[in-house]
């Protein structure tokens, strides 16, 4: 197929806000190019393969709202789906509404830079191809740019090595050997139970324990389909308005104004039903008092207890340098339970720190493991990694890249100043990864679409957020942030997983509801806090 060399839009990748961002600007007329890595379609649940993949968003909620027939249509068979259904499911979309032809696969986009003059933008893949188009929107993933340990010896071991963010298609069978997986984060979460009861022996190396619950999962019964399908508008309005894109009963009272009883009552119903926000959610102050937070914190501590019969893994086992929720917390499936299998083994790297790797295997400060094979489940560059790893030049050739070296700036997380046409959709400063990722997606890529209507509409040839308007939402994000817990955590949230990169708080913890009504308001007042200039004058 012969692609355009010169489009009214590129879209960089082709996971789920890429292609409903393609969508949408084909319903409104736009010539449009998506480049996307991978050959297929779906972003992270293409690339994350890893045994034990799953969403931890029900799979009713963690779906397309954009098309009521799609919605009907599509059957989930579990309440957490795994990452072969959630790829199927993606594929679906990319079939049923014929998204491939629009999209070039197996490239990556290397650079893009702003010509000022012409007032659009020049994009290079890593084929040599070099496409001109006026709007550049970057649909790259917050999750998408993987990372490493930062130890010496990588290259020295001679056994196989494997991260879970690329893992190999056709998976990886570890029956009878001696495994080390490295991190403790979701994906080691996740894969940890399943590699272990493939491995003669699996060695785990956490340098920080992860707040992890029970995810209850099971197959999904054909009358809560039904139900859940009859009541879908509804349902997805609330997500719409709700503070994480999952809908929950709103907190009304401090975690310190009732008894330790009602407490515990409370955190126990949130525990048996194996979701995510309701025990962080439960009362208001526990992602803003430390002496809240701690009431839940340790709930969940005492249920690793009740999972672990070793009292001094489960104690390794138990977070206790930073509040509940400021690291994301996961779900698992006998997650806790595998350390109580004698050929599983934990390394505390805070008490022997992971020196290197060895062409046998692992070394620590104390010790040595020999091993067939390593799994990095080391996570990501998250939020900036893989903006910044494209060399995205604006105004004047100034790199994205150093305009962020102190963190990044943009107006709503959606555009940056300096970059006229340029959006990101989640991007860092808006609700992103503290949100159901679809429902802010959705959110993003509609109002990007407006946006591009309201400019052709009105003959109008940029849109550019302003100096003002990007400082007074990078301090509104600081100062919001700062009301909370998050900031006392190093996670990856604050960019602390990546060394020399900016500890900032990179999303926006105000609410998936209130965020969006922020943006419609902006919109409908003119795109107020943006430089809108008119098209220019065909030669």
């Amino acid at each position: 197929m012969t692609h355009p060399r010169e489009v009214d839009a590129v879209i960089v990748g082709a996971g789920f806000a890429g292609m409903y961002q393609l969508h949408r600007l084909r319903e409104l007329g736009f010539t449009t190019r998506v480049f996307e890595a991978g050959d297929g379609v779906g972003g992270t649940w293409y690339w994350n393969r890893y045994p034990g993949a799953r969403c931890d968003v029900e799979s009713m909620s963690y779906s397309y709202s954009f098309s009521p027939e799609l919605e009907q249509d599509w059957e989930w068979t579990e309440k957490y789906p795994a990452q072969p259904e959630i790829l199927r499911y993606a594929e679906h979309v990319a079939d049923r509404f014929d998204l491939g032809r629009d999209i070039t696969f197996e490239t990556r986009v290397t650079s893009a830079a702003y010509d000022e003059g012409r007032e659009r933008w020049l994009v290079t893949t890593d084929t040599g191809e070099t496409v001109d188009t006026q709007f550049l929107i970057m649909a790259t993933g917050c999750l998408s740019a993987s990372k490493l340990p930062e130890v010496p010896g990588l290259d020295r071991f001679q056994g196989q090595t494997f991260h879970t963010a690329h893992w190999p298609r056709g998976g990886v069978d570890f029956t009878g050997q001696r495994v080390a997986v490295i991190g403790t984060g979701s994906s080691g979460v996740q894969s940890i139970p399943i590699i272990a009861s493939q491995a003669a022996e699996l060695t785990v190396f956490q340098r920080t324990p992860a707040f992890s619950l029970a995810a209850r999962n099971r197959p999904l019964e054909q009358s809560e389909i039904d139900q859940m399908k009859a009541r879908y508008r509804d349902w997805r309005a609330a997500q719409r308005a709700s503070g994480f894109g999952v809908p929950i009963e709103p907190a009304t009272k401090s975690a310190l104004e009732v008894s330790e009883a009602e407490r515990t009552a409370k955190y126990q119903g949130a525990w048996d039903g194996g979701t995510l926000t309701a025990i962080i959610g439960g009362y208001t102050d526990i992602l803003a008092d430390r002496e809240a937070n701690e009431t839940a914190a340790e709930f969940v501590r005492q249920k690793i207890r009740e999972r672990v019969t070793d009292p001094q893994v489960a104690e390794t086992l138990s977070p206790r340098s930073y509040p509940i929720g400021t690291k994301r917390p996961c779900l698992d499936t006998n997650y806790y339970e595998t350390y109580n299998q004698p050929h599983v083994h934990l390394v505390d790297l805070r008490k022997t720190p992971l020196v290197g790797l060895t062409e046998t295997g692992v070394a620590t400060s104390e010790d040595s493991y020999d091993l067939d094979a390593v799994v990095f489940a080391t996570g990501f560059d998250a939020m900036t990694g893989a903006l910044t790893a494209i060399d995205i030049r604006g105004r004047g050739a100034v790199a994205l890249k150093e305009k962020w070296s102190e963190g990044p700036r943009s107006y709503l997380g959606l555009c940056v100043t300096g970059f006229p046409n340029l959006f990101t959709i989640t991007g860092p400063s808006s609700p992103s990864v503290l949100s159901n990722m679809i429902v802010s997606i959705e959110q993003h890529v509609e109002w990007v679409s407006d946006a591009l209507a309201h400019l052709r509409q009105n003959g109008l040839g940029t849109i550019e957020a302003t100096a003002e308007a990007e400082d007074g939402w990078v301090a509104h994000v600081e100062e919001v942030g700062n009301a909370t817990l998050y900031p006392q955590a190093d996670s990856w949230y604050m960019g602390s997983n990546v060394p020399g990169k900016p500890r900032v708080f990179m999303a926006y913890i105000g609410g998936v509801g209130p965020y969006r009504e922020l943006c419609t308001e902006i919109a409908e007042n003119g795109y107020r806090g943006f430089a809108l200039t008119p098209a220019l004058t065909p030669a």
